[in-house]
């Protein structure tokens, strides 16, 4: 790998992430951001790493960074900002980025179940069933037990807030 190539350390701290090693995840994306402080992705990778890995509150203005910097960007860009906010429970936040992430993609199907969980956090039961529905009418055969073995958070109990939420929406 060569170490002044800032796309190979966003690649490497996302790799990390999936495989639950978030010291090195957060390691890489800073690095990318220090090799290309002006690149959106840069930012995103770094600002995964801090979310996922029990870090959120740094990981807002990283993720706002990136937005700022490419506003027209993927719908990813916002979703990870609703998740930061959700995991600070900043709900309103939360739902104000994903349904910009559904602008730019409307059947982006872990915005929408986001949402659900979002909703449900918030009490907002008819809402949050809503975006279940969505959820199955996206991915049928949708399992909550079997997504919850991929979830990439460093904390258990930010996992199980969300997967609990999943279920009040009607998920099973």
């Amino acid at each position: 790998m060569d170490d002044s190539f800032y796309i190979a350390h966003c690649n490497m701290s996302m790799l990390y992430t999936l495989k639950r090693e978030h010291e090195k995840a957060i390691a890489a994306g800073e690095r990318a951001v220090a090799l290309e402080p002006g690149v959106a992705n840069a930012h995103l990778a770094y600002g995964m790493s801090l979310h996922y890995g029990g870090r959120p509150e740094e990981a807002i203005p990283v993720l706002q960074r990136a937005i700022r910097l490419n506003p027209l960007g993927e719908a990813g860009s916002f979703m990870n900002l609703g998740h930061a906010y959700r995991v600070m429970g900043r709900f309103e936040e939360a739902v104000l980025e994903y349904k910009k992430s559904l602008q730019r993609s409307p059947d982006n199907f872990f915005a929408h179940l986001s949402l659900a969980a979002t909703y449900s956090m918030m009490g907002r039961e008819q809402e949050a069933r809503a975006e279940a529905a969505e959820v199955l009418r996206l991915n049928p055969k949708f399992s909550v037990d079997s997504y919850a073995k991929r979830l990439m958070f460093k904390d258990q109990s930010v996992t199980d807030k969300f997967i609990d939420a999943l279920r009040k929406a009607g998920l099973k």
